[in-house]
């Protein structure tokens, strides 16, 4: 009797079960994701059709997140749960990017008297990591770890305007299965919302929120990738589009202040 010699590599049959866990795991972020981005509790039906999945596969996954307390059940409806909030402290307590904005963003506020604000790439969005309130407050209420679009918002719009048209295509196409954006949203109108491949620095009004401008610049990654930005905002009674853009040079400081001492850790 023969043997065959063994490659070392997994066969079909033991990749088959590790493929089907992924799988299985990347559906269930998908739905926890949904959650997060709702304003209000989401019934089953609602996360199935958002997500693309059946029903029984959505019940059957957030029954799953239920059990590790990721998501809480009230009559039909499910919104997100209490285990969130332990790695929520974790990331704001341990995480480089939070501890060392936060004495950068306090500086910048004092320094122009603006809001300040900190915010992280995440796929095809970007999520508040840290604020720190200017001297007149904004008109709504952002809380920190708030999912936000790319495509509208100086913050948002840093982060993709160096971003070739392929990849645009794909940030557009999310931006309205999100409902970001209207469904005739087409990447030549975000095209003509980021600024110019030249410039370091973004500027919006009444985009994301009405009666509210800002400006804002990425914050230098060592591969060169736009994975952070730094924004400077104000309600339009407050300040005028003139002293915002007047505080893109300290944006610059503390980004490269920023930059610099993630350079040095672990982050």
């Amino acid at each position: 009797m023969t043997t065959q010699a063994s490659t070392g590599e997994p066969t079909p049959d033991e990749t088959a079960p590790k493929a089907s866990n992924m799988r299985s795991l990347s559906r269930a972020l998908e739905v926890f994701a949904e959650l997060q981005r709702a304003e209000r509790p989401q019934r089953l039906s609602d996360l199935a059709r958002s997500c693309g999945m059946s029903l029984p596969t959505t019940l059957r996954i957030l029954r799953v997140l239920q059990d590790f307390g990721m998501v809480s059940q009230t009559d039909k409806s499910y919104r997100v749960g209490p285990a969130v909030l332990p790695a929520a402290r974790s990331f704001l307590e341990n995480n480089p990017l939070v501890v060392f904005s936060r004495p950068i963003l306090q500086q910048l506020a004092t320094q122009t008297g603006l809001t300040a604000s900190l915010y992280t790439r995440l796929g095809y969005e970007r999520i508040l990591v840290a604020r720190v309130d200017g001297e007149a407050p904004l008109r709504y209420d952002l809380p920190l770890g708030k999912r936000l679009p790319l495509t509208s918002g100086a913050g948002g719009k840093i982060l993709i305007a160096a971003t070739p048209p392929e990849e645009l295509r794909e940030v557009v196409r999310f931006a309205v299965a999100a409902g970001y954006e209207p469904q005739t949203f087409t990447v030549e109108e975000l095209q003509s919302r980021l600024p110019d491949s030249t410039a370091d620095f973004a500027y919006s009004a009444d985009e994301r929120a009405t009666g509210v401008h800002s400006a804002a610049v990425a914050v230098p990654d060592r591969a060169g990738r736009r994975t952070e930005s730094i924004a400077l905002t104000s309600p339009v009674e407050a300040a005028t589009e003139a002293t915002v853009m007047a505080g893109v040079p300290e944006l610059r400081r503390a980004a490269a202040r920023l930059a610099e001492l993630l350079e040095g850790s672990v982050y």
